[in-house]
């Protein structure tokens, strides 16, 4: 029996088709959103693989009220997972006006769909670069954000703010932000993986790209950070985890056990690793070197950062599975049969 019919935005990218598979996993019905801006429509027959289920996917673009109206117009949800959104910071500084239009106007359409259809809930997929250059390390929820790094990043708080705003006018919408670390690795069947339409600029698939010759070199992004051996640091979390702790936050918000609205969770390992130490993670994985050199740094990135994931244990009952050498497995397993 289902437990629901939800909708994921953004369902063939890379968090969302993990996220859909876990759904899927645990008796939902999902239904996805994604006009394939940054992913491939391939990415279904991979779904269908691991579950035996063929999602229907529409190929809508939610940034267009019209065409969002439609979609809500037409079917009827029980919850929402938003993920459909532009995500490079780099890209994000070139190009600010094309992430405020594309990564607002879609949350808000998802808003208002929703709410035309009852009281609505939804979970929003937000990021731990709405913390900016943290004071104190690990991040814990109570951490106070601070000036945002990037246009991205100004988004993603934005879209929190937006939400905090909602909710507190319309109570019976309800709604959990899921403030996520650095998603890396692949499902371990090796159907699907990071795909992206775009070249990959997440750090992980660039390593294995250069692993596997598809590209000559990996740039790490200085080396004169006040950090242990001078890279940035990063909680890099197995995109699996990531996904079910998607399934258990709607568990949650379906089960009316949060005590605050937006319910708030970071989404991380707990552990901090700098660049060159999952390029060693690679090395090792892999029984290869890897190709790399140091390059200047790169405008919107932060010192460091990585969580506290105690209170998404705690309510959520989530307890990550893997660790960097199995994102390394993973993401190379699924590299060499792309």
């Amino acid at each position: 029996m289902s437990k629901g019919k939800i909708l994921v935005t953004g369902g063939t990218g890379y968090i969302g088709s993990h996220t859909v598979v876990d759904l899927l996993e645990n008796d939902f019905e999902v239904v996805s959103v994604d006009n394939y801006h940054n992913s491939k429509a391939g990415v279904l027959d991979g779904i269908e693989e691991i579950t035996g289920v063929r999602v229907a996917n529409h190929t809508v673009d939610l940034s267009d009220a019209v065409a969002a109206a439609k979609l809500f117009d037409s079917n009827k949800f029980d919850g929402a997972i938003h993920f459909a959104a532009f995500k490079s910071v780099g890209e994000s500084v070139t190009k600010p006006l094309a992430y405020y239009r594309n990564n607002l106007n879609s949350l808000l359409n998802v808003i208002t769909g929703l709410k035309r259809q009852g009281s609505g809930r939804l979970v929003f997929s937000s990021s731990c670069s709405v913390y900016g250059n943290a004071d104190e390390l690990p991040v814990t929820e109570a951490t106070p954000r601070k000036e945002a790094e990037s246009p991205y990043a100004r988004t993603k708080q934005m879209g929190e703010d937006i939400l905090y705003d909602y909710c507190a006018a319309h109570p019976d919408f309800a709604a959990i932000l899921l403030r996520y670390f650095n998603p890396a690795g692949a499902h371990p069947s090796g159907k699907i993986g990071e795909d992206a339409a775009a070249p990959a600029s997440n750090l992980v698939p660039v390593i294995t790209e250069v692993g596997a010759g598809k590209r000559d070199t990996l740039t790490v992004f200085g080396n004169d950070y006040a950090t242990r051996d001078g890279s940035c640091v990063r909680d890099y979390i197995h995109v699996a985890d990531l996904a079910h702790a998607h399934t258990l936050a709607l568990e949650y918000l379906m089960s009316d056990r949060a005590t605050e609205n937006p319910a708030l969770f970071n989404l991380g390992i707990g552990e901090g690793l700098t660049v060159l130490e999952v390029i060693r993670a690679f090395e090792r994985v892999a029984d290869q070197p890897l190709n790399y050199d140091i390059g200047p740094r790169r405008p919107g990135d932060v010192v460091a950062v990585y969580a506290d994931r105690s209170k998404a244990t705690r309510e959520l009952g989530w307890e990550p599975r893997y660790d960097v050498d199995d994102i390394m497995r993973t993401a190379w397993a699924w590299e060499q049969q792309r």
